[in-house]
């Protein structure tokens, strides 16, 4: 039979680096996220630190607590069967967000294509090394996910990346796939979710539409995205000229560890009249840097910065995979690869 590999569209690959920063409970999944998404209030008058003195055994790299770690499913079963969609993420150690973000986009692609079976794999070895070390749960690498694809026999692998953008770790996905599609007879690559400009104004719809409640003229929404020093990193103000040039004049992008930086985002909220700043990944989970960078008590979070700048400020640990509209839209490129594979 005829061995190919199929393009889901025309993809542009640039050289940049992205870390997407995951559940298969059958669940109500509005509910699921009203119980676990955690929303933290700060005023800048009001800092008083909440007293963690409840000592938790956990691991000794960590103080914190992530979640149940059995309430996900890691999606490395066998018995496949001749048609697999295989679900790329980074990945992330925070077993909540991993099942209500990764988790929750790959069962609406198992309910999506109930033809296909799901499957996960994470590029990032360290998060699967430390969930299994404090776990004791391995999630399958990109190698030993293709690796299992193969000894099932499957004949048709369509891979649908969890990733923001098209980067670097897309590329390097698409050469490793590349170097296992003599196994199969059709392989096909979704596209990530920022691809086209229908993407980035039905990602727009999606913020917008999620914190509606907090757009009451005093209130400066504020987005933290991962950022890249390469040239990809311009899908961040892409993302923040749609929101200008559509009225949301208080909604800004910023980045970790690129441009926009926090200090750009901080100028341009000093411009407004704010009291109140709302804090909130553009990233598919909620972990490290979410919890962290963002929210952490740190004095070079962003929370803390804007505390420090006299703002009430109000953080929301949820990671885009939990947003029912995201998750359709992952749906979408999935479909988009599988019709071509026809």
């Amino acid at each position: 039979m005829k061995r190919m590999i199929a393009a889901a569209a025309a993809l542009t690959i640039t050289a940049a680096c992205f870390a997407s920063c995951g559940d298969s409970e059958k669940k109500d999944n509005s509910s699921s996220k009203a119980e676990t998404t955690t929303v933290e209030s700060t005023t800048a008058e009001d800092t008083t630190e909440v007293d963690t003195t409840e000592a938790v055994e956990e691991d000794e790299d960590e103080n914190y607590e992530t979640g149940d770690a059995s309430l996900d499913n890691a999606r490395n079963q066998d018995e496949i069967g001749d048609n697999e969609l295989l679900v790329i993420s980074f990945g992330t150690s925070f077993n909540d967000s991993r099942r209500l973000t990764i988790g929750a986009i790959e069962n609406a692609l198992e309910k999506a294509f109930p033809d296909y079976s799901v499957r996960r794999g994470f590029t990032a070895n360290i998060v699967i090394d430390h969930v299994n070390k404090r776990d004791g749960v391995l999630i399958d690498d990109i190698d030993a996910a293709l690796k299992r694809a193969v000894d099932n026999e499957v004949k048709n692998l369509v891979v649908q990346p969890t990733h923001l953008m098209n980067g670097l770790e897309y590329e390097e996905l698409s050469a490793k796939i590349a170097e296992y599609s003599d196994a199969f007879d059709k392989v096909v690559i979704g596209e990530p979710l920022l691809t086209s400009d229908e993407d980035f104004a039905a990602v727009e719809k999606a913020i917008t539409d999620w914190t509606k409640d907090y757009d009451d003229g005093e209130t400066a929404i504020c987005f933290m995205g991962h950022g890249t020093e390469a040239e990809s990193n311009e899908v961040y103000q892409k993302m923040q000229d749609l929101l200008a040039k559509d009225g949301f004049a208080n909604y800004y992008i910023g980045t970790v560890e690129a441009t926009p930086s926090l200090e750009d985002v901080i100028a341009k909220v000093k411009e407004g009249n704010y009291k109140k700043v709302v804090l909130e990944p553009l990233m598919v989970v909620a972990g490290d840097h979410a919890n962290n960078d963002m929210a952490g008590d740190e004095e070079d979070s962003w929370k803390s910065a804007f505390l420090a700048e006299g703002y009430d400020v109000e953080c929301l640990l949820r990671g885009l995979g939990e947003n029912e509209d995201i998750q359709k839209l992952y749906v979408e490129h999935a479909q988009k690869a599988i019709d071509s594979l026809n």
